[in-house]
């Protein structure tokens, strides 16, 4: 019987991979948790990116990214579809960057996006 591989609809960068794997050791996330990204409806352009820890729900899709899960509510997908996320670490900020090709106009400084 063949098993069905399915392809993430978002990529994580090098740097971000690594720093999800470190913040996941650090904070001694469990071994069944995976990185959940997705949308929420919030900030001045009308949705918000989520990311976080969290267990798979029912309504979820899991996908392997290098050792990590990434779990995703199927219907974000039409949201995040060829996303990419990355980590930046320089001197005017730290953290998450995403690039969104589903993005029509996002805010100012870059949490928020309409599609």
């Amino acid at each position: 019987m063949a098993t069905e591989t399915k392809t993430a609809p978002i990529t994580l960068t090098e740097r971000a991979l690594a720093e999800v794997k470190n913040i996941m050791q650090e904070k001694n996330v469990p071994a069944d948790y995976g990185l959940r990204v997705g949308v929420q409806g919030g900030g001045c352009s009308g949705m918000s990116y989520l990311l976080g820890f969290d267990k798979a729900k029912e309504a979820d899709e899991v996908f392997d990214l290098d050792g990590v899960n990434l779990i995703m509510d199927k219907k974000h997908g039409m949201y995040v579809m060829g996303m990419q996320v990355d980590f930046q670490d320089g001197l005017n900020a730290r953290g998450f960057t995403f690039n969104n090709p589903q993005a029509t106009s996002t805010c100012g400084c870059g949490s928020s996006f309409s599609a």
